[in-house]
């Protein structure tokens, strides 16, 4: 570390079938579910924007002629390119594969369209981009601890030690933290992957055997808006913030 990584390009996980969100997706893409003012995908590329990224793909599958519609108004700083997965939902392991052509720089961002975040004392991205270390890492994740994850039920997802590197939860047990949906990727990650449609756990498995998977943790505030029930909470934090 010492050398802020450039970032040239992210993605932007779009193609989900937002089940956890009907009925409010029975009519439109989860990514275009409105909260605290705006569809949930404009939250992640007002910040991808802010940290200077210059291109950007989103991959659609599920009402993708919308989702579409509304990237291609947007007027942004970064292109915008589409990875389309409507003759194949591929997951998110196969979704980046497919889009992988499209992505540019080494490392690239991946970032969960429902995401909705507020910085610590730095910019939540560049944070990233300062702690990415390519001769270590295939993957950096940022991740937050599980008690500061907001609306978030589960058991967490990973231990990390103190340089960083990140293990998996233990059967039956609880993990100190969760991952947020944003990290930043080596190409090198997805050498050798599986064809089709596949789980990026398979590509996080496979780097923590490898030693390669790593964790930062999250400074600012992180909201998990799966469900409708979640919408009207997160929407009273922000504005409290």
């Amino acid at each position: 570390m010492g050398v802020t990584a450039k970032i040239d390009s992210a993605m932007v996980m779009a193609a989900g079938l937002g089940k956890r969100m009907r009925p409010l997706t029975a009519t439109r893409p989860k990514p275009l579910v409105r909260v605290a003012g705006k569809a949930l995908i404009d939250h992640s590329l007002d910040r991808i924007e802010a940290a200077g990224i210059e291109h950007v793909v989103v991959n659609v599958h599920y009402l993708a002629d919308a989702l579409e519609a509304h990237l291609a108004a947007q007027k942004r700083s970064f292109r915008i390119a589409i990875s389309d997965e409507r003759d194949q939902l591929l997951e998110t392991g196969g979704g980046m594969v497919k889009a992988l052509p499209l992505l540019t720089g080494d490392p690239i961002l991946i970032v969960n369209s429902d995401n909705i975040w507020t910085d610590g004392p730095e910019d939540s991205i560049r944070h990233l981009a300062r702690h990415w270390d390519g001769d270590r890492m295939d993957a950096l994740l940022l991740v937050i601890r599980q008690a500061s994850a907001t609306g978030h039920g589960g058991k967490g997802d990973f231990h990390m030690d103190p340089n960083g590197r990140l293990s998996r939860r233990k059967l039956g047990r609880v993990a100190p933290f969760v991952y947020t949906g944003i990290q930043l990727i080596s190409p090198r990650l997805l050498d050798g992957a599986p064809g089709g449609a596949f789980s990026t756990n398979i590509l996080w498995d496979r780097a923590i055997a490898a030693e390669r998977l790593y964790g930062l943790s999250h400074m600012g505030q992180w909201f998990d808006v799966g469900t409708p029930g979640r919408i009207a909470p997160t929407e009273a934090a922000l504005t409290d913030g």
